[in-house]
């Protein structure tokens, strides 16, 4: 199929799509994260703290909160621009006295319309010991007024923080240490009936978003329908279920009048075992930006990152976007089925539509999160080509290419005493969910299949009887390989396989699942891979046999 071009492929799909017309409904579907990114140092001070707070609806300007040099207080507000959505942003720019005080100033967040900037300070002009604030302007290029308290409607003796409005500017979330609530912290609305109304009294959301631990940064997708936010451990343990020290969840609604369901947690690739906060979703709702402290990467103390956020759109979980995930979205055209809805935003719209066969058809004949790909389908030359990225391979000592020998198209002959292929770094196991496939065929025990330089063995047989197994484990004390009772090393042709969800480690040989255990972490390693060989070349650790199809991915995959 892959001769179709696009628009063989949109009259296609209307063909078998537009005859199944059902009622309308309302859905969500799953979305995921790609590797997160810092913003790097114009954004992020060498020597301060930033943590991201909005950015607004065109998507051109971003305000921070940061303790930089050059400021007026403790902490203030700062704005960065772009000309457009595809450039860099340039170099904050302090939003001024008028804004900033003496106190801290802090977690801004933009109205819609570009012209109401909420905010909250401390010490000096409040009537709690925190409050929100609201400025104004009278243009985007205009400068912001004298900020005003918004009053004890909203505000009271306790701290209150992290306000965000939502996009028709009728519903503003925020945090709050008031008495009443069920934590520490926790997330309150107050609503208005247009924008000209007075807000009403703030609302508790309840003992289902939230927890008895610290529940605070709300941060409504731009759309309403999903509320992302984060615990905060400074004066307590953090929420349970994460997988640091502070985690970002998300709550879903079927409408924005329906009530929240119970928060996500948004999973090892953007929670790390740092304290990850403040999530910001981009206009588009294709980017999360948070604030994470101390992650390796960064440039300060507490440094701004960003995520794409992913669609899940290999709806039969095969690993590739084909037909077969097509023909599933149009069973349920129209209908509310939340599996198949992804667009516009990567968790649809309440409908399963055009919008939904626009997305579905950007990921076209794609394995998603597939980042690296060794076919070992080379004829000759001492280069193994990575086929999706730039981690190609080098053949060490003599490797055969066998072109006609492959279990797909031609695979790579090792000796088993001195061949394998190395390869530059291309994935960290500590950094979040992956999985790791080849076919393989011959060994014997003891004998490795993937291994990391400066880490441990990923996939080989047991040095006993040659059954599946893997090294590849938490760190300390604790560590335990993980062991299957299904011989590999027997001569035949199998395809093994190694997945870690952030939470779950399973081996899989031949698309069945012959091992599964539960890790909190993975030790983690920056180094390259050898394919065919130990981790530190060991004797009796090199691959007697054929192997083919190396596949490495971000996302756990189900075979």
């Amino acid at each position: 199929m892959k001769w179709f071009n696009d628009s063989k492929i949109t009259l296609l799909l209307l063909a078998f799509v537009v005859p199944v017309m059902l009622t309308a409904g309302s859905a969500n579907g799953d979305f995921t994260f790609g590797e997160p990114v810092n913003l790097g140092s114009v954004v992020n001070g060498p020597s301060s703290s930033e943590s991201i707070c909005c950015v607004s609806s065109d998507g051109l300007e971003m305000y921070i909160e940061s303790d930089r040099a050059g400021g007026y207080g403790d902490w203030d507000l700062w704005v960065l621009k772009r000309t457009a959505i595809d450039k860099d942003w340039g170099p904050p720019e302090n939003l001024g006295p008028v804004v900033n005080t003496l106190y801290e100033e802090g977690e801004p967040c933009l109205s819609a319309d570009g012209l109401t900037l909420y905010f909250t300070s401390s010490p000096g002009r409040f009537l709690g010991g925190n409050d929100i604030f609201l400025t104004t302007r009278a243009t985007r290029s205009s400068p912001w007024r004298t900020p005003v308290n918004l009053g004890p409607t909203i505000n009271d003796s306790a701290i209150d923080v992290n306000p965000w409005i939502s996009t028709d500017g009728l519903e503003l979330y925020f945090g709050s240490y008031r008495g009443g609530g069920y934590g520490r912290c926790d997330i309150y609305v107050a609503r208005r009936a247009t924008e000209g109304d007075a807000w009403g009294a703030p609302v508790n959301l309840g003992p289902v978003v939230n927890s008895g631990y610290e529940d605070q940064f709300p941060c409504l997708s731009p759309d309403g329908l999903l509320l992302f936010f984060s615990d905060h451990n400074i004066h307590n343990l953090p929420r349970p279920g994460g997988y640091g020290s502070s985690d970002m969840w998300v709550s879903r609604r079927p409408t924005t009048q329906g009530s929240w369901g119970a928060p996500v947690n948004l999973g090892p690739q953007v929670n790390g075992p740092y304290a990850d906060h403040g999530p910001r979703v981009s206009p588009d709702g294709l980017t999360l930006y948070f604030s994470s402290l101390d992650r390796p990467g960064g440039y300060g103390r507490w440094d701004i990152w960003q995520a794409p956020i992913i669609p899940l759109v290999d709806f039969n979980g095969d690993g590739i976007v084909d037909l077969k995930d097509f023909s599933k979205l149009a069973q349920y055209w129209s209908q509310n089925k939340s599996s198949v809805d992804v667009g516009p935003m990567p968790w649809g719209d309440g409908s399963v539509d055009i919008q939904d066969v626009a997305v579905l058809a950007g990921y076209w004949l794609k394995e998603i999160g597939l980042i690296a790909y060794w076919k070992l389908d080379e004829t000759q030359g001492a280069i193994a080509h990575d086929s999706v990225g730039d981690n190609d391979g080098t053949l060490n000592d003599s490797p055969v290419w066998q072109p006609n020998a492959g279990k797909v198209n031609g695979a790579l002959e090792l000796d088993g005493t001195d061949d394998y292929v190395s390869t530059p770094s291309v994935l960290d196991p500590a950094a979040g969910a992956f999985s790791v496939f080849a076919w393989i065929k011959g060994g014997a025990p003891g004998q490795v299949i993937v291994s990391q330089v400066g880490g441990v063995n990923w996939l080989l047989a047991d040095a006993t009887e040659g059954k599946l197994m893997t090294e590849l484990t938490i760190a300390g004390r604790l560590a335990r390989p993980l062991l299957s009772q299904t011989i590999v090393a027997d001569g035949n042709w199998h395809r093994v396989g190694l997945t870690w969800d952030g939470k779950n480690r399973i081996l899989y040989v031949d698309n069945v699942e012959v091992a599964k255990d539960t890790q909190a972490s993975l030790a983690g390693s920056q180094g390259g891979l050898y394919i065919g060989a130990g981790k530190g070349l060991e004797l009796g650790s090199f691959w007697s046999g054929l192997v083919d199809d190396v596949r490495l991915y971000d996302r756990a995959v189900t075979p």
